[in-house]
């Protein structure tokens, strides 16, 4: 019985943590779009924190190649854009942090790009630019491995728990 219990407890345990580690699906807000226009409004007077992801070492090769001037496609230049910048969304939509305005820094610096190009040609619903449907794997960033190994450690440490009360 008290087997039965803990095993419950563990199950319960990583039953929830796994619903916290898949929240709704990722989507890039309008607001981190509005960095591509060179907006800044009151983030001026307000001290960001460091990105954390590093954008400079990124590959923009699959971005710069599918969205070409002179006309841009919309299409073409949404979808590379999502595909390089969904797997960012925790931290470009974070507006306590430069990873929007540093991103599309290096995004023009890369394609030279007009400003405010991606915030007019992609459109989104009201939570903003969706990356469902975006492939993840094989893009992962640091602080996602850090926050999956966290995950992990803490199952680990509610199993030994459950079996130290068994």
């Amino acid at each position: 019985m008290a087997a039965d219990r803990g095993l419950l407890l563990l199950l319960l345990s990583a039953a929830a943590l796994a619903g916290l580690a898949s929240a709704s699906a990722p989507f890039i807000s309008d607001g981190a779009l509005q960095a591509s226009a060179g907006s800044t409004g009151r983030r001026l007077l307000q001290a960001l924190k460091p990105c954390p992801v590093n954008f400079e070492l990124q590959n923009y090769t699959g971005l710069v190649s599918r969205c070409k001037g002179p006309k841009y496609p919309a299409k073409e230049c949404c979808d590379a854009f999502k595909e390089f910048a969904c797997p960012y969304s925790e931290y470009i939509n974070d507006v306590s942090n430069s990873c929007a305005t540093t991103m599309f820094s290096y995004i023009n610096i890369y394609g030279k790009y007009p400003p405010g190009l991606f915030s007019s040609e992609c459109h989104g619903d009201k939570n903003g630019l969706s990356c469902e449907g975006v492939p993840q794997q094989g893009t992962t960033s640091g602080g996602e491995q850090a926050q999956t190994s966290l995950l992990a450690f803490i199952s680990i440490m509610f199993g030994l728990v459950a079996l130290l009360f068994h």
